[in-house]
């Protein structure tokens, strides 16, 4: 497989979609708190979640597409 078919593939995956789509919105969010500069308790806490919701995120996609990866070179 190559980059442009895996690509196509992550662009049919609905899964994959949806975290990316999730990921950014996460990403959106934390550069709104980033520019406010100061945070409230509960915004910092918020924050903080968001970070590792993230991380999560990121970590879901990149098994996504270590998968596909896995298919492609087997």
């Amino acid at each position: 497989m190559v980059g442009t078919d895996l690509s196509e593939e992550l662009a049919h995956d609905e899964k994959y979609q949806e975290l990316h789509r999730q990921h950014q919105e996460h990403e959106r969010l934390l550069h709104q708190f980033a520019e406010k500069g100061h945070l409230t308790e509960e915004e910092d806490f918020q924050e903080k979640r968001l970070k590792k919701e993230k991380l999560a995120l990121k970590d879901q996609m990149e098994a996504i597409l270590r998968r596909y990866r896995e298919t492609a070179t087997a």
